[in-house]
């Protein structure tokens, strides 16, 4: 059973307006007038010098650097070097946006803690990316959206640092439906399909710092239309189609990242048809699993029953702990998102009906005791959730 939250609706257009202007106030260039400067201006607040001020800005809310980064050239260089961020990751102060798009070429986030939504500039991709196959990852301070242009892949980049999209670098091995999933800076990609349809089990981690693909050790076996999540500083890769059948993979594996080695976890997803052992029958048309981690504690949102799990790690089963929102609804698992956002687990989407709907984000902090969801916010849409990603910085 949900409860109602805060949520935006028509009512709040103007604010949300605004927010947009405060988000975009970070993309100006350096001709923008500013309401403050000085010669100085590497003291940030002279009274106080730029240690201090760096102190009391790392307190402040991110949605307010875009306001921040307006009162001189000193605020905006240090918001734009990305500094900031740096040392919030180090001090442990993190605030997660969900980052999400309903329209093919169109981004909107989310600020949970405020409950502001934002628009973000529209991707100038032609209509090849547009139409394609599309993964997303947020990693660090950047938000990756992978797809292909006419025939070969390509990945654009969102920095929350220039509010601007730009063209990252392309993977050592270019893929699709392959699964991914990040821990600060650092982000893993594993599995999926190369530009020939092989399945592959080659992985890859992207670091957000140096903007570098680098190789890691290949996965046991070879899947693709996996999913991933960290999970105890360890990343875990679950279910997928395999190379030898059209069957469920069944198990997982998880890699160390401090001894660069996989290792395999049998029966770790739970099979279709609650224990009615792999199925024969193809899942092309299903969507990878729904999986997240809060508090370090793995669960999966079952599309099918509509339930949500959680998995015991020592005894290596699910435990069913509740329902679906009850408003949420998917086509064989696509149209919605299951994602960890700080300490709550999210379900994003929402019912369609003869066209129109709405979105729809429910939460629920599972420390807080039995499942409940609350519903955050809401607000109207004509189609589903194509992508969604958290970012947490």
């Amino acid at each position: 059973m949900a409860k109602m939250g805060a949520k935006v609706l028509k009512g709040d257009e103007k604010k949300e307006k605004r927010e947009d202007m405060w988000l975009a106030q970070i993309g100006q260039q350096e001709s923008h007038y500013y309401a403050w400067d000085n010669s100085e201006s590497s003291l940030l607040i002279h009274q106080l010098g730029r240690d201090i001020s760096i102190n009391c800005l790392l307190r402040c809310s991110r949605s307010d650097y875009g306001i921040i980064a307006t009162l001189s050239t000193g605020f905006h260089s240090l918001i734009r070097s990305g500094e900031l961020y740096k040392l919030r990751r180090q001090m442990g102060i993190v605030e997660h946006w969900v980052y999400f798009s309903c329209n093919l070429l169109e981004w909107e986030t989310f600020d949970p803690i405020h409950h502001r939504w934002m628009h973000m500039p529209k991707i100038q991709a032609n209509e090849c990316f547009m139409c394609s196959s599309k993964e997303s990852l947020a990693v660090g301070t950047e938000l990756l959206v992978f797809g292909k242009e006419i025939m070969y892949p390509i990945v654009y980049k969102y920095s929350i640092l220039t509010h601007t999209w730009t063209t990252g670098m392309r993977m050592h091995t270019p893929r699709c439906l392959f699964a991914s999933a990040s821990l600060g800076e650092t982000g893993i990609i594993a599995g999926g399909c190369d530009l020939h349809g092989n399945i592959l089990s080659s992985a890859e981690l992207y670091n957000s710092e140096t903007g570098r693909w680098e190789t890691i050790p290949s996965m046991n076996k070879a899947r693709r239309m996996c999913s991933a999540v960290f999970m105890e500083g360890k990343f875990y890769v679950i279910g997928g189609i395999g190379v030898e059948s059209l069957k469920t993979i069944t198990s997982g594996e998880v890699y160390d990242l401090k001894t660069q080695t996989w290792s395999e976890i049998p029966n770790m997803y739970p099979a279709p048809n609650e224990g009615a052992g792999p199925t024969e029958e193809p899942f092309i048309t299903e969507g990878p699993l729904l999986v997240a981690v809060v508090n370090d504690v793995l669960y999966l949102a079952d599309y099918v029953l509509k339930q949500v799990k959680k998995y015991d790690k020592e005894k290596n089963l699910w435990v069913t702990i509740g329902p679906f929102p009850k408003r949420i609804a998917s086509m064989y698992g696509w149209g919605i998102a299951f994602r960890a956002c700080g300490d709550q687990l999210m379900i994003i989407g929402g019912p369609r009906v003869l066209g129109a709907g709405f979105v729809e984000i429910n939460s629920w902090v599972p420390k807080e005791g039995l499942l409940e969801w609350n519903l955050v916010a809401r607000k109207p849409s004509s189609s589903f959730v194509y992508n969604c990603a958290v970012m947490g910085c």
